[in-house]
């Protein structure tokens, strides 16, 4: 693999490429979304392979305060999600943890001049000097990109919006809280339909809350979303306006032999995905990614530990609230390859086809140009070998919560804090 470095202002907490790969846009903590593209000339130089460069900047969210909560809003960008390609434009949406806003990203190349009411300057002149009428016309300039806001989808969650997801129609999508989804039209910003709500009528009796949502890539009545406890509903819209009585219900039972203090955070689900076949869904929790069949909920089809070293060092990562960080999983353009993050700016790969595993790292020291990725080990106990880390030193400040894989390449991004690595297969 080679790799492309890019630092970016703070710390980043979403990243997502846009259908074709073309694109990479990343939000961070401070309400912006930077974009990437890649390099034209990059296609036929393969040298340059997979190179992305800094394509627009813009501030998507400001930081807010609700005066009937006496809360604060903070301005970070929990998600990010394309709209497919219909014009020379781009548009995708972005969402903070009460509003969504749909963004449109255009390039302009010419600017007008030889405006009859106005001077070369833009200010207006006095009809009395005109004497003669000009035929505006249309003169080349810097190609400049615009991001301009086109619709503010907002006061429809009460709780933070952790999902949203764009439904296959291209016409509706959905935004999900701790509590509650919501179905929306794109050209509807002051009215959304509830299609879940698990809010009990006494809060005393909550006991648990949505994590993750997505619809499924190919039909448009159906969609899925995770819970904190461990468990996946599958839902029809077609079966009921409210879906709060599942069609599927995924979760396996758990092993007695394991139940602990811990067993109930460790198994709250951080993220859930839809294969692109849309035969599969995978989840992730705080110790493993699992691949789940449609067609058979009782238990997933496939169990990956992701790093289950730290089975032992539970209590110190529930004292320092690393047990409550909330990984992301992503498939790759086939789905025969999953990549999930770890500590210590590690991130897993798990082959479908050949049950291989490797664990790699996003770090300065390999991100120069062109250099190739070492797998790394982590060693448990006993005698540590040369090329091994000690699973006492990793670092848990330095982990990797967002990934992206490009749709059709062995192409992926991965965020480490305020940092974003790009990775590619190795050109010979």
């Amino acid at each position: 693999m080679t790799c492309v470095g890019k630092i970016l202002a703070d710390i980043i907490s979403t990243v997502e490429f846009n259908h074709t790969g073309e694109l990479l846009a990343t939000g961070d903590k401070g309400g912006r979304v930077v974009i990437f593209q890649r390099e034209q000339e990059s296609k036929n130089q393969v040298h340059r392979r997979g190179e992305y460069n800094v394509y627009s900047t813009f501030q998507s969210h400001e930081p807010e305060f609700d005066y009937l909560k006496s809360l604060e809003i903070e301005e970070k960008i929990n998600k990010i999600r394309w709209l497919p390609q219909q014009n020379a434009a781009y548009f995708l949406l972005s969402t903070n943890d009460k509003t969504v806003k749909l963004w449109k990203v255009s390039e302009r190349d010419k600017r007008p001049e030889g405006y009859n009411l106005k001077d070369e300057e833009g200010r207006l002149r006095d009809p009395a000097t005109i004497t003669t009428l000009r035929v505006p016309v249309l003169r080349p300039m810097d190609l400049m990109v615009e991001a301009t806001p086109r619709r503010v989808f907002a006061n429809a969650h009460t709780y933070h919006i952790n999902s949203i997801s764009v439904n296959s129609d291209y016409e509706t999508y959905m935004s999900a809280d701790d509590l509650r989804i919501n179905l929306w039209n794109f050209e509807i910003t002051n009215q959304s339909f509830n299609i879940v709500d698990i809010k009990p009528a006494n809060m005393e009796e909550l006991t648990e809350v949505i994590t993750a949502a997505e619809f499924h890539p190919h039909h448009c009545n159906t969609f899925v979303y995770s819970s904190s406890k461990g468990t996946i509903r599958l839902c029809d819209m077609r079966a009921s306006a409210l879906c709060d009585r599942h069609t599927k219900f995924f979760e396996e039972p758990e092993d007695p032999s394991n139940r602990s203090f811990f067993s109930e955070i460790i198994s709250s689900i951080s993220d859930v995905k839809f294969s692109h076949s849309g035969r599969y869904i995978m989840t992730r929790d705080y110790l493993t990614v699992k691949v789940w069949d449609l067609n058979m909920e009782n238990r997933p089809i496939e169990t990956y530990q992701v790093h289950d070293y730290l089975r032992s060092k539970l209590c110190s990562l529930y004292e320092n609230d690393c047990i409550f960080d909330k990984f992301e999983c992503v498939w790759n353009g086939s789905d025969s390859v999953i990549m999930t993050g770890s500590y210590n700016n590690f991130f897993r790969m798990f082959d479908r086809n050949t049950k291989r595993d490797v664990t790699l790292e996003a770090s300065r020291e390999n991100s120069k140009p062109r250099a190739i990725l070492k797998p790394r080990k982590v060693c448990v106990g006993g005698k540590r070998r040369k090329d091994e880390i000690s699973v006492d030193s990793l670092d848990f400040s330095k982990k990797i919560l967002h990934t992206a894989w490009h749709p059709s390449e062995n192409i992926i991004a991965v965020a480490a804090t305020n940092n974003l690595y790009i990775f590619q297969d190795k050109v010979n």
